[in-house]
């Protein structure tokens, strides 16, 4: 497995220009933010059918998909995956008290086409294809991409 500064280093070929990482910056948080709400929105009773008992940890589907991709960051280093983790905490808070505003299926729907209308057309002006169309790993790297480069501007 690549490292994380490998995934970084190849991440970061695509994501030069200065509009399209703003974009990114934007976009990619956006994004991570409406699959949880996604997910979140399948009903329990799917879950409750498919392992023939109910399970509050397994609620819903954010925290069974958060659980496994978690590995993959737990893999890229500690850190790594205490600052995903945090996220993905923060993006299921957050949508679980959207949910009881509005209708989070729609919202989500909505925002995550906005997200990669915005991310495709960071990449037209890029002129570089999306990394996740070499490897869909990308489709993990780039949420925490954002964090580090986030996080090296405030130092």
């Amino acid at each position: 497995m690549k490292t994380a500064k490998q995934w970084f280093d190849e991440y970061a070929v695509s994501h030069q220009n200065e509009t399209n990482k703003l974009i990114h910056f934007i976009c990619v948080p956006v994004i991570f933010y409406s699959v949880i709400g996604l997910l979140m929105s399948i009903p329990t009773i799917v879950l409750e059918d498919l392992l023939g008992l109910y399970n509050p940890l397994i609620e819903n589907w954010a925290v069974v998909i958060g659980i496994l991709i978690s590995f993959f960051y737990l893999a890229l280093g500690f850190w790594y995956f205490l600052e995903m983790l945090l996220i993905m905490l923060l993006c299921i808070i957050g949508n679980f008290w959207m949910s009881n505003h509005i209708d989070l299926l729609t919202a989500s729907i909505v925002v995550f086409a906005a997200g990669w209308i915005g991310q495709f057309w960071g990449h037209k002006i890029e002129g570089k294809k999306p990394s996740f169309a070499k490897d869909l790993q990308f489709l993990l790297i780039g949420p925490l991409w954002v964090i580090q480069k986030i996080g090296k501007k405030k130092k």
